[in-house]
């Protein structure tokens, strides 16, 4: 083979359509489903089931367990915000493996209530990962990816904060029962476990080039774009009422214990394992933008189901949509920024980093700020749902509001 034909041929492999390896493609796939399992799922979501158990054993007051779980969210708005130079300085897939390591570690740091500031730094620590791996995770995947099928490559990937929220459900009333402590054990073993399986799982690790990072912070966002943001920041705002609070209310304000509240929280995350598949094939199939509008409706509706009832069937159909669309959203945002953002990719990387960072930053208020309600009000659960609603209804009045304005002009 000349030196012509092999470089030709070496072009042609470098620039052969992603995703053409359908077994690695799954592989990667599987990695940051991982990842988001550790980093979202259980980092983050197996502290809502602990909260009636840390209030019984005396670690916190109930106040101070409620501002330590709002700790992992502020923790999140910080990766998020740090992703990219993180990524920049050591590599996005070296990034994420820290990022599980440290998740990991922060498990076993918190089994052992040592102080407010020392579980508020570990809990923080736990969100930061959370917010690194939200950035990365499916920059990293998505590349390597065929067009066809990101809809449902980035719904395996997001479905581990499901798997997490679902496992956490399962397992800790199970290790509650060998004592709180071991129940922080359980968790970082498993954790420890799925980063460890999946260590080799990622592709290779790429430096972002320099030169287009520059040309896609000079490039403009579209008005849309732009919208696309806000609504996302106040999507996350609506999930923080089941986010945080959802077993805490089964169990302490409907007055029927933790593991009656364990088992919402079960199907919340049997919901998220199936919401993002959903939600990224309705993507592909009908287009991102009718899809996510019909999410911000759907969502509306299950957000403020329980201020109108709290019947078992009413609790139930709540805890899975919201659990649903908990991850659900995600694809769906990222598959509208494609369409609002065709190229380059490095532009589209950096308006997802964007999109994170306003759904860190809104949740992060609104967790503090719903803290801060709760506590002012004599624990009053239904007041928080109707903040929650009312946040997505407007997110949906904005796309519905710009859409109008966009077919005028």
């Amino acid at each position: 083979m000349t030196n012509a034909n092999t470089k030709q041929y070496l072009e042609a492999r470098l620039h052969q359509q992603p995703g053409s390896d359908s077994q690695s493609t799954w592989r990667y796939a599987v990695a940051g489903l991982s990842a988001s399992l550790v980093g979202l799922g259980l980092a983050r979501f197996s502290y809502t089931p602990l909260i009636p158990a840390l209030i019984a054993a005396k670690w916190f007051s109930a106040s101070d367990v409620v501002y330590l779980g709002a700790a992992n969210l502020a923790g999140y708005l910080a990766g998020a915000l740090a992703a990219r130079a993180v990524a920049a300085r050591i590599g996005a897939v070296r990034s994420l493996r820290a990022m599980m390591l440290l998740a990991t570690l922060s498990f076993f740091a918190s089994s052992a209530p040592v102080s407010f500031i020392w579980f508020f730094g570990w809990r923080f620590l736990s969100g930061l990962t959370g917010g690194i791996i939200m950035v990365l995770a499916a920059s990293v995947i998505l590349p390597h990816t065929s067009p066809a099928r990101r809809g449902i490559v980035g719904g395996v990937i997001f479905a581990g904060v499901g798997l997490g929220v679902a496992a956490s459900g399962t397992l800790v009333p199970l290790l509650l029962q060998q004592g709180l402590q071991q129940s922080w054990y359980g968790l970082g073993s498993l954790s420890a476990v799925l980063t460890l399986t999946n260590w080799w799982n990622w592709p290779a690790d790429t430096r972002t080039d320099a030169a287009a990072s520059h040309h896609a912070k000079q490039r403009q966002t579209s008005a849309a774009a732009r919208a696309l943001l806000i609504q996302y920041g106040l999507n996350a705002v609506a999930l923080v009422p089941h986010m945080v609070f959802i077993v805490d209310f089964i169990a302490r304000g409907l007055g029927q214990g933790i593991a009656a509240g364990s088992r919402y929280w079960v199907l919340y995350g049997l919901g998220a394992i199936v919401g993002p598949l959903v939600t990224g094939h309705l993507g592909d199939r009908s287009g991102f933008g009718p899809a996510l509008r019909a999410a911000f409706l759907i969502e509306a509706a299950a957000v403020l189901l329980p201020t109108v009832s709290t019947a078992p069937v009413s609790l139930i159909v709540s805890s899975v949509v919201v659990g649903g669309l908990t991850p659900g959203i995600v694809p769906l945002v990222l598959g509208r920024i494609h369409e609002l953002v065709p190229h380059p990719t490095e532009q589209q990387r950096a308006t997802w980093s964007h999109a994170t960072t306003s759904f860190a930053l809104f949740q992060a208020a609104a967790a503090y700020g719903f803290s801060w309600i709760y506590a002012n009000t004599g624990g009053d659960y239904l007041v928080l749902f109707g903040l929650g609603g009312a946040a997505v209804v407007l997110a949906l009045a904005i796309d519905l509001g710009l859409a109008l304005t966009m077919r005028k002009a």
